[in-house]
């Protein structure tokens, strides 16, 4: 019986949900953009896997996912029905400046209001016909264990570097908000599923609320072109690795097409977690970043978001902004305005900057009576007790400070607990000094960016009432270290927030500075804020997702495994499973006959504690190796002493060893050389490299062979072992540059070993061996796993052009796995292996018996 806990998740995953109770809404038609024409999306297309759903529009759309729709909804003054606007301050009505021209955009996300289920038909027709705009409705209990559960007490707080040590600090792990998380998920995905057309459409999917939402629709539509971009920081492995479900997550990302970041930072923590609980590595190539996944490459974007810079200027037109800037500067003659602007959120740091500036008038008594701390506190998104606290210790803090330092005509801190309009921020930027951000953990923050077109006023106004500055433009910012924007203000005065002391100082050099210094920070900040708006951001975003995304439809895709475990395997059309059938006709067509096993992870599984060859393969080597038309060798990075005694008793079998150093044609000849030198001296210098290394890498181990050594690092730290790996590769490659050797790097390890030494060489002294004694090769079989098997692939790819097979020759270089590969067949595993192993030994045990029946007759 199945935990109700849905531990496994396949209920969720498939969206089964017994224990929620809750009922499917019809679908709404599919969107389209010719006139009339309405096709519903029935249940059959939308779970086919293969993506083969016909469009029926050739223009191309992008499906922005996000939690809130960009539009506002009121309730009449009637109290009959709605009315919707734009919201003018959302990113994703924002970002719609950075996408071609005539790409249509459709909105899925949910509204900030209740809209009662017998409204809700009535809600979503109006948004999507006026907005284009489809609304997803969460049962309130549901998105209240979805939203304020699962994202604002365990996601956000994680995100954010704030560990559950205790019951009261902080959300424990809850697995029913971990439920209504997914549920929440599947939602989302059954609303873009109405409106998709999966060959056309694009789908860019926004922050962490969303972050399983990618395997729902991977799933549905094998070749969709998604990306994913998180807006929060994304911690470091060591933090991320304590949420239970952390796998699931990083797998349902992974189904992305390219996964977006702020900074480099964030990204970094990504591809660690990555690395360590997945075991994926990273390449970059040209100066873009991916991750191989099941012959995906998924990409990594790293690009910080920008301002709307026509809004900001919009709103400094505006002539009630000229009033209040007009009336701010009267409030404040003759004081120095430092500015912050933060939501109320615990890691905003807003006690932290209120501490700072105490210390500041007490340090520097000059600035008592003239400087002030205007702070801006945006309505808490989240709700609990945490929130509560903080807003009590900084109202208790507002008051001390007032109290200490302040007088009947001076107010050292200036507290606005309000919403406040973007026309009214940017007059408070426009008489600020400087804008401080102390926040201890956060994942952009575009104020400081906000701040600098604000101080930078509008262009080309030939006057001081454009902007409400007059002269040379200037600005100052004291901004966390910890914020995503802090690497691209390098004028900015970075703080560490939680030194008060350092950050007090920060702010007082930032008020004392010459104008003439602040006018070239101000200068060197606003050209890169002007130019890397969110229209650059999202253009630079999409377009990098049109080149991740470009071959999907020339590869051939399926979909494996259950539950979060679900991912897309993307091959080359001409890489297919190695039919038995196929292959057994070509053997008995075929006069000679070439077959080339590699051991482990081949016919040995990579699992196996002991290595030694079971019998069974031991007999259908046999079995294979007695037909007079087969020539079998078995090729491997194995030493010679333990592969001849394992498959001692096979006498006829020819065996390749260490990579083909060592070659026996079979167990009656002695052993021959095959490098191109017996120098070992080599050895004397590679040795201690390596010694140095293994003693600074704990679970690093060295393995010496006869021919080669080898440096592994499967038990080291994946990131120091990798980097130790690096850096050993390079080490070597210098120390062993005038050596008859190769240097190589392989999976977790690094290896030496005689030039001229490879199993495509091996390959190729097979066949030519055949070729010259008469018995060119018109069948080869190629079975192998790893890396150093692709030599082989390449060369038995190219040998029948070479004139070293026959013309019609039939070859299947086969991996064993479904894998990126230069061979053009796979089997599954070492049991696949073994039964067309099997089916080759009966067909040949069969011709013997035939052949001796033959003889014997009279």
């Amino acid at each position: 019986m199945m935990s109700r806990s849905y531990t496994n998740l396949l209920d969720l995953a498939s969206g089964n949900f017994p224990a929620m109770g809750f009922e499917r809404r019809p679908r709404l038609p599919r969107v389209m953009t010719v006139p009339g024409v309405i096709s519903e999306l029935d249940d059959d297309q939308a779970n086919s896997v293969s993506s083969e759903v016909p469009s029926s529009v050739t223009q191309e759309r992008v499906i922005i996912v996000a939690n809130q729709l960009p539009v506002k909804a009121k309730r009449r003054p009637d109290n009959k029905g709605w009315g919707f606007s734009w919201d003018e301050d959302s990113l994703l009505l924002q970002l719609k400046d950075g996408l071609p021209d005539d790409m249509e955009v459709i909105y899925v996300g949910s509204l900030r209001v209740d809209v009662d289920s017998n409204e809700q038909d009535d809600v979503s027709q109006i948004l999507l016909e006026r907005f284009k705009c489809v609304p997803a409705f969460l049962p309130q209990d549901i998105l209240a264990k979805f939203y304020h559960g699962f994202c604002k007490q365990q996601l956000w707080p994680l995100f954010h570097y704030m560990l559950p040590l205790s019951a009261s600090h902080g959300g424990r792990f809850d697995r029913s908000l971990w439920e209504a998380y997914v549920y929440a998920n599947k939602v989302f995905s059954g609303k873009v599923i109405e409106v998709i057309n999966p060959e056309d459409d694009y789908v860019w999917i926004h922050d962490y609320h969303l972050m399983v939402l990618p395997t729902f629709l991977r799933r549905q539509f094998n070749r969709l072109r998604m990306g994913f971009f998180l807006h929060s920081p994304f911690p470091s492995s060591e933090i991320y690795r304590t949420l239970p479900v952390r796998e699931e997550i990083l797998k349902a990302l992974l189904n992305s097409d390219i996964i977006g970041f702020h900074t480099f930072d964030y990204a970094r923590h990504f591809l660690s977690c990555c690395s360590r609980m997945l075991g994926l590595e990273y390449q970059s190539k040209r100066g873009y970043i991916g991750l191989e996944y099941y012959g995906r490459t998924v990409g990594i974007k790293i690009m910080p978001v920008g301002v709307h810079m026509g809004q900001i200027e919009s709103v400094l037109k505006l002539a009630d902004k000229e009033w209040r800037v007009s009336e701010l500067k009267q409030k404040f003659e003759g004081k120095t305005v430092l500015l912050g602007v933060d939501d109320m959120d615990i890691f905003k740091g807003v006690n932290l900057k209120l501490l700072a500036m105490e210390h500041l008038l007490k340090q520097h008594p000059k600035w008592q009576g003239k400087a002030v701390l205007v702070q801006i506190a945006n309505p808490a998104r989240g709700r609990g007790r945490d929130i509560e606290e903080i807003q009590d210790e900084i109202k208790a803090s507002c008051k001390r400070i007032n109290e200490k330092f302040g007088n009947k005509s001076y107010e050292p801190i200036v507290f606005i607990d309000r919403p406040v309009s973007l026309s009214e921020r940017a007059a408070f930027f426009t008489i600020a000094e400087c804008v401080v951000v102390t926040a201890v953990r956060d994942g952009m923050n575009l104020t400081p960016y906000e701040y600098i077109v604000c101080r930078q006023g509008i262009s080309n106004t030939g006057s001081e009432s454009g902007s409400g500055l007059g002269g040379p433009k200037k600005s100052m910012l004291v901004v966390s270290e910890f914020i995503g924007c802090s690497p691209s203000l390098s004028g900015a005065i970075r703080i560490n927030p939680w030194n008060v002391e350092t950050t007090a100082e920060a702010m007082n050099e930032a008020i004392s500075m010459a104008d003439a210094e602040k006018q070239m920070r101000h200068e060197k900040h606003y050209k890169y804020v002007s130019t890397h708006d969110v229209a650059y951001w999202s253009r630079s975003f999409f377009q990098d997702m049109e080149r991740t995304c470009k071959d999907h439809f020339r590869r051939r895709c399926w979909g494996i495994g259950f539950s979060f475990g679900f991912r897309v395997v993307a091959l080359d059309p001409n890489f297919r499973k190695l039919s038995i059938d196929t292959i057994v006709s070509s053997y008995l067509k075929a006069k000679n006959k070439a077959i080339l096993l590699d051991y482990d992870g081949t016919v040995m599984p990579q699992t196996s504690i002991n290595k030694k060859p079971s019998e069974e393969v031991s007999f259908l080597i046999n079995t294979l190796c007695a037909d007079p038309t087969n020539t079998v060798f078995v090729v491997s990075g194995r030493g010679r002493d333990s592969l001849g005694n394992w498959f001692s008793p096979c006498k006829k079998l020819g065996i390749a060893a260490e990579h083909g150093y060592f070659l026996r044609w079979s167990a009656d000849e002695e052993w021959e050389i095959c490098g191109q030198s017996s120098d070992f001296g080599w050895i004397q210098m590679a040795e201690p490299v390596m010694q140095l290394y293994t003693e600074a890498t704990d679970g690093s181990s060295i393995e010496t062979k006869e021919s080669a050594l080898v440096w592994h690092h499967q038990d080291a730290d994946p990131g120091f072992g990798s980097s130790q790996a690096k850096e050993l590769l390079d080490h070597l490659e210098s120390v062993l540059a005038n050596e008859p050797v190769a240097v190589k790097s392989g999976q977790y390890i690094v290896e030496v070993k005689p030039q001229g030494v490879s199993k495509g060489i091996v390959a190729e002294k097979v066949f030519t061996s055949m070729a010259e004694t008469g018995r060119q090769a018109d069948f080869v079989l190629c079975i192998g796993d790893d890396r150093s098997d692709e030599d082989m692939f390449e060369f038995i790819g190219n040998a029948v052009n070479t004139g070293i097979l026959s013309s019609n020759a039939s070859v299947f270089a086969c991996t064993v796995g479904q894998k990126p590969s230069k061979a053009k067949y796979y089997l599954d595993d070492t049991t696949d292996v073994i039964t067309m192993l099997k089916s080759l030994a009966e067909v040949s045990d069969s011709s013997l018996s035939i052949e001796d029946g033959s003889e014997n007759s009279p």
